[in-house]
């Protein structure tokens, strides 16, 4: 590191913004026209970076617009100090190691600039910029001229008359960064653009960063991330909230999303280079699709079911799923709720007959649902809530489950599917969508039922046989029926929804939304997103469904290797082996099996011999294996 030096720009590449720009609207705060002055300066700034305008004019000129006074520094350094751009704070470690290497070369001013960068250890005589001019009364009148950094081609002059040793690269996002290089004062320009895209910057620079980490990656340096996040790529796919994509992106990584679904050869040419996907209901992560997926670390199930998974392949894959088991519970329980009242009420098709002029104010087969005796199959967490809803109603509440559930309030269990068929005048389905739980509802159940009863399935299409359901209908078992989920679901909504339930008055059809709530999808789509970056940025399994879960600690002052393979005997044995033939000082170390599957996560020290990576790869029966740090 000896012959090499770094200079940085301040402005928009060391902090998020252009310091002056943020200065304006402390010190016009209470001027009638701050707005319209403050967007001037913007303008003018932005003409001076991008090379419309030369230098000295733009200094000039918002010098004239600002109207500040010293007493403004103070408030202006407060907020530098709380925008430094996220990759250099993550970073501090090796801004003070290297400190002797770093350079600040900037056409903003040393009074603000010295005190931001000073706790990074940059030394002060290793900052070069402007410096005020003050009247009698402390405020800015204008710059000192005779600093080089005031005039056309400062930079340039500036580096030259250090005659600094070795290669000198250059980090900045104005085109005076890059005059530096295009006058051979520096080897290297490197358009940074994590805080602002100039176009025209970039057109002329060695390299584009997207942030200091992937500059440190590049050149193998030290640094606090051993991967550049805007590199690992995360496809979305069903319009997934705003608020999951927005957690996503401000930890750095490239998201790409897609409203509607995706078929399987789609998929297959999408996910290649994918190391997150994310999707709902309606896309399918087949084994092709799985074995196509060359970089996959995780799958996002933006919904509560992951029968649209290949779980199985993605266990043994090293991919890790993960669901939102909770999230739209209370939706799914409103929307059943609601639709019980309408049907036993037949409030759908005397709608119906009154949108085409006919009233019908008869009260034959209308009931009120206090009393009725409401039948949950699958009482799990949808289930389990509706019982407690639906019994501050005055339904009495009967569930049937294969697993052993703790009953919640009055609820009564059923010992057979068939007991709760016969004595429900309400039948609801919750179950999840294994392939076992196909066709649970077929002709011999709807013939167990009650006449005249209420049949509802928010679960899965393929639990309840159609063809069965539409006898059921017209032979006037069923006083009324509504279904949220079919065997077959349009991909997109440019598809036409065929089914053999349409045009039935007495059945409430739905485009599977029980969980479509602002709310449920606000919900999933920050849980999915936490615990996706959790996984990511920390190996932490935690709610995963397919693999073995992991709660781990903060990781500090150590690496973090993480550790997948078939679930056999030994393995751990030869890890750590692995770690005793380097040396290494083991921090801490965590080990989780199922049936398919070991994780292990060791935390080690930061000095080890990088080869041991490459031999715990090599470990027989290895799956996945990657450092962190």
């Amino acid at each position: 590191m000896k012959n090499k030096t770094f200079i940085l720009d301040f402005d928009s590449t060391f902090i998020q913004t252009e310091a002056l720009d943020a200065l304006a609207v402390i010190a016009l705060q209470d001027h009638p026209q701050r707005d319209e002055i403050v967007d001037q300066i913007r303008q003018i700034t932005t003409a001076g970076m991008d090379g419309s305008m030369l230098l000295t004019e733009s200094l000039t000129r918002r010098l004239a617009l600002l109207q500040a006074n010293k007493k403004h520094l103070d408030a202006l350094i407060t907020i530098l100090n709380n925008i430094i751009t996220n990759s250099f704070q993550r970073n501090a470690q090796f801004l003070k190691q290297f400190s002797d290497n770093i350079y600040i070369i900037s056409s903003g001013f040393k009074e603000y600039i010295i005190p931001v960068v000073r706790q990074f250890g940059i030394k002060d005589d290793h900052v070069f910029a402007n410096t005020f001019k003050f009247d009698n009364e402390n405020n800015i009148v204008g710059l000192d001229k005779n600093n080089p950094l005031s005039q056309n081609q400062g930079k340039v002059k500036l580096v030259k008359s250090l005659n600094l040793a070795g290669d000198i690269w250059v980090i900045g996002d104005g085109i005076t960064d890059y005059e530096i290089r295009e006058a051979n004062a520096a080897h290297v320009f490197f358009a940074f653009t994590e805080n602002i895209s100039r176009p025209a910057v970039i057109a002329k620079a060695d390299h584009i960063l997207k942030n200091f980490d992937e500059f440190l990656y590049m050149n193998d340096f030290p640094r606090a991330i051993s991967y550049p996040r805007n590199r690992i790529k995360i496809l979305l796919l069903e319009n997934i909230h705003q608020n999951g994509i927005k957690l996503l992106e401000k930890e750095g990584y490239s998201v790409e999303t897609i409203k509607g679904g995706l078929g399987e050869a789609e998929l297959c040419k999408k996910i290649k280079d994918i190391s997150i996907l994310g999707i709902r209901s309606k896309t399918s992560v087949s084994k092709k699709v799985l074995d196509c997926a060359e970089r996959l670390i995780g799958v996002g199930a933006f919904c509560i079911g992951t029968n649209q998974i290949d779980l199985e392949t993605a266990t043994k894959n090293g991919v890790c799923v993960f669901n939102a088991p909770y999230s739209n519970t209370r939706s799914v329980v409103e929307m059943v709720i609601g639709e019980i009242i309408m049907l036993m009420r037949k409030v759908i098709p005397k709608n119906a007959e009154l949108h085409n002029g006919k009233w019908d104010k008869s009260a034959n087969n209308c009931y009120e649902v206090r009393g009725k005796k409401l039948g949950i199959i699958g009482y799990g967490n949808i289930g389990s809530q509706l019982s407690v809803v639906a019994e501050s109603l005055g339904l009495q509440v009967y569930y049937y489950d294969l697993i052993e559930r703790l009953q919640l309030g009055n609820a009564k269990k059923c010992n057979t599917l068939e007991e709760l068929l016969n004595l429900s005048d309400i039948v609801t389905v919750h179950v999840d969508g294994r392939k076992q739980n196909g066709n649970i509802i077929s002709k011999e159940q709807f013939q167990q039922m009650k006449n005249n009863v209420v049949f509802i399935n928010l679960s899965r299409g393929h639990v309840v046989d159609v063809d069965a359901l539409v006898e059921a209908l017209n032979c006037g078992k069923i006083l009324g029926a509504a279904i949220d989920v079919f065997p077959h679901e349009p991909i997109d909504n440019q598809e036409t929804f065929i089914n053999p339930l349409r045009g039935f008055p007495n059945v409430i059809l739905s485009p599977h939304i029980g969980g479509s709530t602002e709310e449920a999808q606000l919900n999933i789509g920050e849980f999915v997103a936490r615990r996706i970056i959790d996984y990511v940025n920390a190996g932490d399994s935690t709610q995963s469904v397919n693999l073995p879960n992991i709660q781990l600690p903060q990781l500090q002052n150590a690496h973090r290797l993480i550790h997948m393979h078939a679930n056999v005997p030994g393995i751990l044995a030869q890890i750590n082996q692995v770690l005793a033939n380097h040396h290494v000082n083991l921090l801490g170390q965590y080990l989780k099996t199922n049936e398919d599957i070991g994780y292990v996560i060791s935390d080690i020290n930061k000095e080890y011999d990088k080869t041991l990576l490459n031999e715990l790869r090599e470990i027989k029966h290895t799956i996945k294996s990657r450092v962190l740090y």
